[in-house]
């Protein structure tokens, strides 16, 4: 999802539905956890904010919602990537209460006008009391 000698994303201005796909307005939903106002109560919740994050340009959210063991010093997006939609395929543990997850997932892309899926089971823990994505199985 990310190249690290690229050049810096550009932010995009979300207005209508929230890239992640539950729906609400960015603002309200994945947009309160890019602006820190909120942390993601789950790791399916934490790992629909990170695809968000790619899709509107948000690599400082990347870094923060990173485990500090794998976070790497510095993430580049890859502009000629279009994120087009996401699927969860499933997830095991990452609930309120659990300190561990698991979220499989599907990204679809489009880069070059050609469409590719990026498939993942992608590994959560909390880490200061917060989710953060440690690495991907």
């Amino acid at each position: 999802m990310a190249k690290r000698d690229r050049r810096p994303a550009r932010r995009a201005e979300v207005t209508g539905a929230c890239p992640c796909g539950h729906g609400l307005p960015y603002a309200d939903c994945c947009g309160r956890l890019h602006r820190g106002e909120a942390d993601a109560p789950t790791a399916e919740a934490l790992m629909r904010s990170r695809y968000a994050a790619f899709v509107v340009g948000e690599p400082d959210y990347l870094l923060r919602s990173w485990h500090s063991r794998t976070r790497p010093p510095r993430l580049l997006l890859d502009l000629a990537q279009r994120w087009t939609g996401l699927e969860i395929v499933g997830a095991d543990q990452g609930g309120l209460f659990d300190s561990t997850g698991t979220v499989e997932f599907r990204a679809h892309y489009r880069e070059g006008g050609r469409p590719g899926t990026l498939t993942e089971r992608s590994r959560f823990v909390r880490e200061d009391g917060r989710w953060v994505y440690l690495d991907a199985e």
